[in-house]
């Protein structure tokens, strides 16, 4: 039975795990080696709750007891008595398989092992592990305390026990789980980063402008969001990183991404998490950037 929840990474994915962690009863250790990450975290999941509160879903006298399940550390010790952690480190495999080789020494033998990632194979991650068989993919989507769906992605290895007990958490955390097979990208992400490639690629070429391809899709297609300033929401390096692992393990010349893209990440413009993406976020209201 998973009581206790690890997580790695305490960024917008990470603290967004650990609140809703928290808000379902679970026992959450938050690690991050960035001591003022953990701070963010905490007014950031502070000001979740608060926001709940003030929208009747939570009450004021649940909110220490929310707070109080979320404990933070810097070091991977912190995880020696969970029974799953969950990695939400930046989407970069060097990146992850270095933080699985820290974490592997200071888990007990039961722990399982998930990985937020969006578009990783599971089997690679997991074979980096003493435990491939108690490893899954649990991809959270973005804002993790709204957003109702996790992809559960078994690897090769991963056993119906380590399936059905994540299966279950998703439930317990109110969210809907969708299966899905370990191929690059994954459902979601699949589908979606093509779309928004295809956007830039619109822009690049000059069929339209920021604003003019936004617009068309939120009011042509109904989306609540146009796929550029979804982009910036995302992340510009996340959405090149994910039209990567599409290109490079489907080899196929529809997956390859825009050069326009590229060059926006080149220049550190990211999108809202540096102020600057296709959008200028460093006024009150966003301004396109072409």
């Amino acid at each position: 039975m998973i009581q206790t929840i690890g997580v790695i990474g305490a960024g917008q994915m990470g603290s967004g795990i650990a609140q809703v962690g928290a808000q379902s009863g679970f026992t959450i250790r938050l690690m991050d080696v960035d001591a003022k990450a953990l701070e963010r975290a905490r007014e950031s999941i502070e000001g979740h709750v608060d926001r709940l509160i003030g929208r009747g879903k939570l009450t004021a006298v649940e909110k220490p007891a929310v707070l109080a399940r979320i404990h933070t550390a810097s070091e991977y010790q912190a995880f020696k008595d969970c029974d799953l952690v969950v990695e939400a480190a930046t989407e970069n495999e060097a990146i992850k398989r270095e933080i699985f080789k820290q974490l592997v020494p200071h888990l007990n033998e039961r722990a399982m092992v998930a990985t937020n990632t969006s578009s990783i194979s599971i089997t690679r991650l997991a074979a980096t592990t003493d435990r491939p068989e108690r490893f899954i993919g649990m991809h959270f989507m973005n804002p993790v305390p709204v957003m109702k769906l996790v992809e559960i992605i078994r690897g090769i290895a991963t056993d119906d026990a380590t399936y059905e007990s994540i299966r279950d958490l998703a439930l317990k955390l109110g969210k809907t789980p969708a299966v899905s097979e370990d191929f690059p990208a994954f459902i979601v992400n699949r589908i979606l980063l093509p779309m928004i490639n295809e956007a830039v690629y619109t822009l690049y070429e000059g069929v339209g402008s920021v604003e003019a391809i936004d617009t068309s899709m939120k009011l042509g297609a109904n989306h609540p969001m146009g796929p550029l300033e979804l982009a910036d929401f995302i992340g510009l390096d996340t959405c090149l990183s994910i039209m990567n692992v599409l290109y490079d393990g489907l080899a196929d010349s529809k997956y390859r991404p825009c050069p326009l893209l590229v060059k926006y990440v080149e220049a550190g413009w990211l999108g809202r998490k540096t102020k600057r993406g296709f959008y200028d976020y460093s006024k009150d209201v966003p301004v396109p950037t072409r």
